[in-house]
């Protein structure tokens, strides 16, 4: 297997993305999304050129692991993304030919990647909320998997921040348990004497079911198993619920730990 796109190969890439500009259906705000949640990088940031400008730069000069990364993401949304049947019809040999050749690239490749997507902060809810919406009413099962993939992430990277162990096999009933704990955000760790304890404690004690649910959600409709263009899953308003609920306990878990962090720091200075 080569670990190598040829200066030809790179050019069948850029012929299939780089369509005056454009990539695919991608917004300027989700397109820098997407790369986020492949390679880490906002790539149109990067280069301050328009979007397809942005890739076809990226595509030749980049770093080849991360190139082959986000071609690969870029391939396998390609059935997804909503464009015109007579641009699918006349690019099906190109992406027939740009899918064969990433099948050629060694996978140890995607391996050298700390892509940002196992990565969160402020910036990346935010640039996942734009990704997602982007997705919801166009690709609605592509959208329930970005939201299940938010969650994990961010908890994840609250207990990597954190140190504290979970293996990759984890399910995210589990990871979310975790987190729980360790931002002491139990339903036991609410005081019976503080106001609207039995509110609190009701609200926190649905967090596990808000990750589960989605993830729950995202296995058999979401964009985790190999669903084609054709198949029809839920429908836009399943999405916005999927994605509203991630949010809200994402941007709820995220809150609590950069709290808890000041209050950890603010008590170090003090010492």
């Amino acid at each position: 297997m080569a670990n190598y796109l040829s200066s030809l190969e790179k050019q069948y890439f850029i012929k299939l993305f780089n369509k005056s500009g454009y990539v695919l259906d991608f917004s300027n705000s989700s397109f820098g999304a997407f790369c986020i949640n492949s390679i880490g990088v906002n790539i149109q940031e990067e280069y301050g050129l328009s979007k397809g400008a942005s890739l076809e730069a990226f595509i030749l000069n980049g770093e080849t692991c991360k190139v082959v990364r986000l071609l690969k993401d870029l391939i396998d949304y390609y059935p997804l993304a909503k464009i015109s049947d007579s641009v699918r019809k006349d690019d099906e040999c190109l992406y027939n030919k740009c899918e064969q050749i990433l099948k050629t690239i060694s996978i140890t490749s995607f391996s050298q990647i700390n892509g940002f997507s196992d990565k969160v902060n402020s910036e990346y809810i935010d640039q996942m909320q734009e990704l997602m919406l982007s997705m919801q009413k166009s690709n609605p099962t592509e959208a329930i998997g970005k939201a299940k993939e938010l969650i994990e992430a961010c908890c994840k990277t609250i207990l990597d921040e954190l140190k504290i162990e979970y293996t990759p096999k984890d399910e995210i009933s589990v990871l979310i348990d975790k987190v729980i704990n360790i931002l002491h955000l139990s339903p036991n760790d609410i005081k019976d004497t503080q106001k609207a304890s039995n509110t609190l404690k009701q609200i926190l004690g649905n967090l596990r079911a808000i990750a589960t649910g989605v993830a729950s959600l995202r296995n058999p409709y979401g964009s985790g198993h190999g669903k084609s263009a054709s198949y029809k899953g839920l429908q836009e308003r399943h999405a916005k619920l999927a994605i509203g609920s991630a949010l809200t306990l994402v941007n709820f878990l995220w809150d609590s730990y950069e709290l808890q962090k000041e209050t950890l720091k603010r008590s170090n200075d003090e010492i």
